[in-house]
């Protein structure tokens, strides 16, 4: 494995003892480097290796919609860690009190965990390194290039990434080694976890139901990788902003929660035959999009505020602050989807009922939220609590980042001056019937 997919967050000398992986962001035994990287040096050192994963409840507005999914998905890495005699423990609480107890209780010699850009994820581990005393790695398998390797500074746009990026890309372009039966056995007997238990047990919101026209878990992912390659793939380009078409990947909810590797679906797509427009397409929002979303979040701390909109965003919004709306919702009027709006009313049920929204409307969405609320302080506030409540895959860097262009003009340019947007780029209810057949998708939506 390429060292420089490695940083190190206390720099302590190793010492003799079990191999802790913490497990957060990517939650998967297949092609994880976080995983390869913790077992070749328990390997090398000759010492059991765990698996440790530390179920916080209440974290940032999610419900049963997402726990379940999450606790379903670490179902099927229990059982894969369990074929190769590595052991599996969960923990409950909060990360910074949890984590290093397990280490000192086993004597644990080092720690890995996998990268997360998000603010509450770094401060867990900032705890974690003031109350161990051992060596502790962090390895970014999430993304294709590391994120520190790509950039050292917050990125203005794609148009800055993109030559970065494939300046490294086939430098991490490798496939993954196959991970072994770890002959070290963990020295004391490990718990299995009753997992429907957990489900049933957890004490979070349950008013947002789960969903079911997904599964969840690594199986599954790979199973709907498989299904985009096969079926969809070929008319990516043609129909993935049309939201009557089935046409987008459903891919992201596993990429969110880890089920599935960034560099393994693109590794997949480039080994598929034809289709080069689709393909370029597809890889652009795999890789540079995403990747610069993890950028921002990494490098701007203020991701999920107005504070993170560029200068002239902000000069445009506070000019406009004060303008007239014709529509104004509170909060609850937007979560119910009253609004005079029968486009973005479907496309509210459609991220309450699917928990998914399709990614062309999620724009359309985030912007008409900004246009009917009095501030764009509310507007952020509002669209950021009903994406990570509803969305599978909220709680994102792709979402924070994607909330933050529609309403801030992050990474983006200015436009023509209109009232209440300013520059802010703007998107119309007419703009969207030129665009796709918008009656049939509110037909497909009332479906549901």
């Amino acid at each position: 494995m390429d060292p420089r997919r490695v940083r190190t967050l206390k720099g302590v000398l190793p010492r003799n003892g079990p191999v802790v992986y913490w497990m957060s962001r990517d939650q998967r035994v297949h092609d994880n480097w976080a995983l390869i990287f913790a077992q070749e040096i328990a390997r090398k050192d000759q010492v059991p290796l765990a698996v440790v994963f530390c179920l916080v409840p209440e974290f940032l507005n999610a419900s049963i919609r997402q726990y379940g999914f999450l606790l379903k998905g670490m179902a099927d890495v229990e059982r894969g860690l369990r074929r190769l005699n590595i052991a599996f423990f969960l923990l409950r609480g909060d990360p910074g009190i949890q984590v290093p107890h397990f280490l000192r209780q086993h004597d644990a010699g080092t720690l890995i965990t996998d990268f997360d850009p998000l603010q509450l994820k770094q401060a867990w581990k900032v705890n974690v390194s003031s109350k161990a005393a051992i060596l502790f790695q962090e390895v970014d398998a999430h993304n294709i290039v590391p994120c520190w390797i790509a950039s050292p500074k917050i990125e203005y746009g794609a148009y800055t990434l993109r030559p970065k990026l494939k300046k490294y890309l086939y430098e991490f372009f490798s496939d993954f080694p196959i991970l072994k039966h770890h002959s070290i056995p963990w020295p004391a007997k490990v718990p299995t976890v009753d997992w429907l238990s957990e489900v049933d047990d957890i004490g979070v919101d349950r008013s947002v139901p789960e969903i079911t026209w997904l599964a969840p878990g690594e199986a599954a992912a790979r199973k709907t990788l498989r299904f985009f390659l096969k079926r969809k793939l070929s008319s990516y380009a043609e129909t993935r902003n049309d939201p009557t078409k089935d046409g987008q990947s459903n891919l992201s909810p596993y990429l969110h929660f880890g089920h599935l590797s960034a560099q393994r679906v693109m590794l997949e797509v480039l080994r598929s035959s034809g289709h080069e427009d689709s393909k370029d397409a597809f890889l652009e929002e795999l890789i540079v999009r995403r990747e610069l979303s993890d950028n921002f979040c990494f490098y701007q701390p203020h991701y999920n505020s107005p504070l993170c909109f560029p200068a002239w965003a902000h000069a445009t919004l506070e000019k406009h602050r004060h303008d007239r709306r014709v529509y104004q919702y509170s909060a609850q009027d937007l979560e119910e989807a009253r609004t005079h709006d029968d486009l973005w009313n479907a496309a509210q049920q459609e991220m309450r009922k699917r928990g998914k929204m399709h990614g062309y409307l999620r724009m359309y969405w985030a912007k008409k939220i900004l246009e009917w609320t009095s501030t764009p302080e509310q507007a952020m506030k509002i669209a950021i609590y009903l994406n990570d409540r509803y969305e599978l895959d909220g709680r994102d860097p792709n979402g924070y980042t994607g909330i933050a262009w529609s309403i801030g003009g992050v990474h983006d340019r200015a436009w023509n001056e209109r009232p209440i947007f300013g520059k802010i780029r703007f998107m119309s209810y007419r703009g969207c019937r030129s665009k796709f057949n918008v009656d049939a998708y509110i037909e497909h939506v009332k479906a549901l």
